[in-house]
């Protein structure tokens, strides 16, 4: 008999698929197919490191629902979900990565043998996890029925978390917190940027003797002086110079539930930009926090958070947060709403956000950032790690 690493109860499972359902219902879905191994979690609990090849849950309007994967990863479906045995199926390994065969064929047979072949079929069409050839051949093995692009369908359904899921966000910021320390204890000039990695990493996984660690769907992002222009740089072997400013994009996970904190890092004294700008940010952190209620728009918040900017003489051009939760790699993000001006989706209490005032600039880079839920009394930190610029 398999041990079980379960994290929700059934019930929590049975009412995120009968909401699925509803919106399928209301989008005139009978079957719908996911991909997305963030929203195959959600629905059922299942992880494991298998998302490289072809995976999903099938799920239907009415009744069915049944894990669809490789048949080395059918114990972890078994360890990971309350699913029955019936309602894990596995394809044979000749379809994993072949140019004859794809997984989406066999797919198609099992959809034809448990009768779900007609109808409207929903799909993730635009999604890291999805690719033109897999899609088109169900499409092709499946003539009777007619599809159509699902894409968010269930990232939309996350969007409100439930207590125990802000209980595993909020554990995740205890993680951080240890990342943080860590960080500041050891990092120094001198210091190649890979060790500063590795000791983020060991704490990012060690936790706290409460909560583990569990890994980031996005490496963790670093860049000092000049290179701290570009937002999205990973490590490599140069070393912390002294007087330069080191910009840490990071996160802390447990149970895939992810709190990411930036904060920025310098060695010697820093210069007056970083202390002015540090002023603004801190300024519009307070401001977005008192924002962060039901009812209040994303474009309402980007909207305030942009006049305070050109105010004090900024401008940023991209959006300043997103939906945060459940994540696999390469993005811990939901890919629903966006804190940007065009946005009108209003807050609900349950949702979370990375509230993410990154500033980049031609030859260096600040970040302090937060992850906040939404709540009656405006937003609440997942995490508390020290808001400030940190000098060394």
């Amino acid at each position: 008999m398999n041990p079980k690493r379960l994290r929700f109860e059934a019930g929590e499972y049975l009412a995120r698929q009968a909401k699925t359902r509803k919106a399928m219902r209301e989008q005139g879905i009978d079957l719908l197919v996911i991909a997305d191994p963030s929203n195959i979690c959600w629905l059922t609990g299942y992880d494991a490191w298998s998302f490289y090849v072809y995976q999903c849950v099938v799920i239907s309007v009415d009744a069915d629902l049944f894990w669809f994967g490789r048949g080395i990863d059918a114990p972890a479906a078994h360890i990971t979900t309350h699913l029955p045995e019936e309602d894990i199926v596995a394809y044979p390994d000749h379809y994993v990565q072949s140019a004859e065969v794809h997984p989406t064929e066999y797919l198609a047979q099992v959809l034809k043998a448990r009768m779900l072949d007609t109808g409207n079929i929903g799909a993730e069409m635009d999604n890291y996890y999805q690719t033109y050839r897999g899609m088109h051949a169900l499409m092709e093995c499946l003539p009777d029925a007619t599809f159509s692009d699902a894409t968010g369908l269930v990232n939309w359904q996350r969007a409100i978390k439930s207590p125990t899921e802000i209980e595993y966000m909020e554990r995740a910021g205890k993680v951080i917190e240890a990342v943080y320390r860590r960080v500041l204890d050891v990092a120094e000039p001198g210091m190649r940027k890979n060790d500063l990695i590795a000791e983020i990493l060991h704490a990012s996984t060690h936790g706290t003797d409460a909560f583990y660690g569990d890994y980031a769907a996005i490496q963790p992002l670093i860049a000092s002086g000049p290179e701290a222009s570009a937002c999205h740089l990973t490590w490599d072997a140069s070393t912390i110079e002294n007087n330069t400013g080191m910009c840490l994009e990071l996160a802390g996970v447990h149970n895939r539930y992810h709190c990411p904190c930036s904060r920025t890092l310098h060695f010697g004294t820093p210069p007056q930009k970083y202390r002015d700008i540090e002023a603004v940010i801190l300024e519009a952190i307070d401001l977005v926090i008192e924002m962060f209620r039901p009812g209040v728009t994303c474009g309402e918040i980007a909207l305030a958070f942009n006049q305070l900017l050109r105010k004090n003489g900024y401008e940023k051009d991209n959006r300043c947060g997103y939906s945060i939760g459940l994540s696999y790699p390469p993005d811990w993000g939901e890919r629903t709403m966006s804190l940007r001006e065009i946005d009108d989706t209003p807050l609900e209490e349950g949702m979370c956000f990375h509230f993410m005032p990154g500033m980049w600039f031609d030859d260096w880079g600040f970040e302090i950032t937060e992850s906040l839920t939404v709540t009656a009394q405006g937003g609440r930190e997942l995490s508390h790690v020290p808001r400030k610029l940190f000098v060394k």
